[in-house]
């Protein structure tokens, strides 16, 4: 590189950190946000997730809206709270609780009715946020589980499901003989379920271990294993993080060197640089050397300090990780050319540039990783 280049890129350096606020941007902001998001994604075994705050309103008061009541309280993905109608309704439009689920009276017995087909199925009111719907489906699905286990449990061993049982049983034998196939299998199985019962005590004798409930259980038990690029090597949140700011700013800070350069050119200074003894293929790769260089040092501080404070680590090739760096750093100083060349003023110029730039990091997953993106926007990104 010539003298004269390179009197231009130190130009640039000077300028660039003579500007308290582009060094603010290019070094204390991704390191400040990066890690604000790298504690929202670490995704530690350690530490407790968040619990989705329910309230649970029982009007039945039943063995079975009792066992759905305790499941739900036993989970540990759910915060569970008893109240009445009126407080659960209230909690939820103050934004206290996510979800209530109100039990109406009568729900176990029909509950259990429609287990065995015998009768119309009972209705569960959820009362909701509308601004947290994920929530929602979560809970329905834990809400499933445990109600499918509690009915299952009484309606096989508990002595609601006697009572029910036996009521289903003479309601059949009192219509008369079973009119099709359908009714007679039901009668068939429900007087076997009643012989079940007869060879089994309602309640443990005193003194006497509790029996194990009958009810329908998840059939099989999950074992986890997380892929990465080398065994042994466990996922760190913070270099997502890390990398995914260090980028967003390193954009940012040649945003600034773009709207230096359309400064320039209003001063009138660019004209006096184009009439100087060099060539325009030498100005431009000065211009382009600066911004990498820039680039180059945010991404050193930003990824210094994860290193440092959070334990990131390369764990595949220096080499290629060096290199990516510096082929970042020449996208990011190039894209800084082009705002420039594209731009009209700076005023202008730099709110659409930030858009684009906050366009780009969004889309590519460098806030929030991009398989949470809906199905048609990560075909498009």
């Amino acid at each position: 590189m010539t003298n004269a280049a390179a009197a231009i890129v130190r130009k640039d350096l000077l300028m660039f950190f003579s500007d308290r606020r582009a060094v603010i941007m290019s070094f204390v902001a991704p390191v400040a946000i990066a890690s604000f998001f790298g504690f929202i994604f670490s995704g530690s075994k350690d530490r407790e997730a968040a619990r989705v705050p329910i309230r649970v309103v029982d009007h039945d008061r039943s063995a079975i809206s009792a066992a759905i009541a305790l499941g739900l309280a036993g989970d540990k993905s759910l915060a569970v709270e008893r109240g009445t109608l009126d407080e659960a309704r209230e909690a939820v439009r103050k934004g206290k609780t996510t979800v209530a689920i109100v039990i109406p009276r009568g729900f176990g017995d029909a509950a259990g009715q429609a287990f065995f087909g015998g009768g119309e199925k009972p209705q569960l009111d959820l009362l909701y946020d509308p601004s947290h719907a994920t929530e929602l489906a979560m809970v329905r699905g834990i809400l499933t589980q445990h109600v499918m286990q509690a009915v299952s449990a009484e309606m096989f061993g508990g002595d609601q499901g006697r009572r029910l049982t036996r009521q289903s049983l003479e309601q059949l034998q009192a219509r008369g003989a079973p009119a099709d196939a359908d009714r007679k299998a039901l009668a068939d199985m429900l007087s076997s379920v009643n012989r079940w019962y007869e060879r089994t005590p309602a309640s443990p004798a005193p003194g006497a271990s509790p029996a194990a409930p009958r009810g329908l259980a998840m059939p099989y038990d999950v074992r986890e294993q997380a892929v990465t690029a080398q065994a042994g090597i466990a996922y760190n949140g913070f270099a997502h993080a890390f990398a995914g700011m260090g980028v967003q700013f390193l954009l940012f800070a040649c945003i600034d060197l773009a709207i230096g350069m359309l400064t320039e050119r209003q001063l009138g200074l660019w004209k006096r640089l184009r009439a100087a003894p060099i060539s325009r293929l030498v100005l431009l790769a000065a211009k382009a050397t600066s911004g990498a260089t820039i680039a180059l040092l945010s991404l050193g501080v930003t990824f210094a300090f994860g290193m440092a404070v959070f334990g990131i680590r390369v764990e595949g090739s220096w080499p290629g990780f060096l290199g990516v760096c510096v082929a970042t750093a020449l996208m990011a100083s190039c894209f800084g050319l082009l705002i420039a060349a594209l731009g009209r003023t700076p005023q202008a110029t730099r709110g659409v540039a930030i858009l684009a730039v906050l366009l780009m990091v969004m889309l590519g997953g460098a806030w929030v990783p991009s398989f949470v993106f809906p199905a048609w926007l990560q075909k498009v990104t």
